[in-house]
């Protein structure tokens, strides 16, 4: 385990090394170091406000991903199942694709007024697009030969389903939720900066208005280490086991 972890942190440091470097070089404060950031985070931390805002947009963007997996994996299973529906349905999906997520943003406040549901609903349907292209792809990849080994053994219902169905499924489900998380946090500080008054995007537009670079980078950068504790510990080793039956590696 700490080896998988060990080229992810040298590179990492180097990251922070070259920042720095290049932080020393300008001495300029629109290029923060990351010792100023460090303090920085240090003092939001220790006040409270950290964690009060980071919460705020973890639960927005946990809302936002349960109802767009949800609904996107039910409609993309129907589509990659049913050729008819997929032929009906994909324009509507090509128009919602292109679909600019500041427009979904604006209306569902102009309908819904500046509340948490409207916040909620932005997010979702920005991501239920996506959800259902790689859902549909992972109906389609389903091998037809397991289908009829169920068959012939009998497999029914929830059991055909757990056994011979998800096994397939889940790398397609896996780089959703990937993929879902990396949009989704992004879409909710949209919403945030538009209509909230607390929360990662709220905090960046009050940063923005000060011209405190450093503030935005606490902020930043923190929800970005959680999405990517989350990715490393979670998604990671699940995906590993999901591709481990075809002899895949992620």
């Amino acid at each position: 385990m700490f080896r998988s972890f060990r080229l992810p942190f040298l590179s990492t440091l180097l990251l922070i090394m070259i920042w720095g470097g290049l932080a020393f070089l300008s001495q300029s404060r629109y290029l923060p170091s990351p010792i100023d950031v460090a303090k920085a985070f240090i003092v939001e931390l220790s006040s409270g406000a950290l964690l009060f805002h980071l919460s705020a947009t973890f639960l927005r963007v946990i809302a936002a991903f349960i109802i767009a997996l949800v609904f996107g994996t039910a409609i993309g299973l129907m589509l990659g199942r049913s050729n008819k529906a997929n032929q009906f349905f994909d324009p509507w999906l090509i128009f919602a694709l292109n679909l600019p997520a500041l427009v979904v943003i604006v209306f569902c406040y102009l309908w819904f007024g500046l509340t948490e549901v409207a916040a909620i609903t932005a997010v979702a349907l920005n991501k239920i697009p996506n959800t259902v292209i790689t859902m549909r792809e992972g109906r389609r990849a389903l091998d037809p030969m397991l289908d009829e080994v169920a068959t012939i053994y009998r497999y029914k219902g929830w059991q055909k389903f757990t056994d011979f169905t998800l096994p397939q499924l889940e790398p397609y489900l896996a780089a959703s939720i990937r993929n879902g998380l990396a949009l989704i946090w992004k879409i909710v500080l949209v919403v945030e900066l538009l209509g909230r008054s607390n929360g990662v995007g709220f905090q960046i537009n009050l940063f923005f208005s000060q011209f405190d670079l450093t503030g935005i980078l606490v902020y930043t950068l923190s929800f970005m280490a959680i999405v990517g504790l989350i990715e490393r510990l979670v998604i990671k080793p699940w995906e590993r086991r999901a591709r481990a039956w075809r002899g895949e590696t992620p």
